[in-house]
């Protein structure tokens, strides 16, 4: 993922937190999903910003929060993917 993108992703993520009225910070490695600072709601529509901006089919994943639970994990997941094509 470069900067730009993950520009973008980290854009989504403080839009959304600011959605919930949280505007503290997030660092890379910060649990988005298990932490409770974001909902379910909210990881769908990651799920669809990942599948436009990235091309990730999700629907051929076994899904577990933890492919999109930070960052950092987001980032790994989207490397992966691009590295398969």
């Amino acid at each position: 993922m470069n900067q730009a993108e993950k520009q973008q992703l980290r854009a989504f993520i403080e839009n959304a937190l600011a959605g919930h009225g949280d505007r503290a910070g997030v660092n890379d490695r910060e649990s988005l999903f298990a932490s409770g600072r974001l909902d379910s709601f909210t990881m769908m529509k990651l799920v669809m910003f990942l599948e436009e901006r990235h091309g990730i089919d999700f629907s051929d994943e076994d899904f577990d929060v933890e492919l999109v639970d930070s960052v950092e994990a987001i980032e790994a997941l989207v490397d992966a993917r691009a590295m398969q094509k």
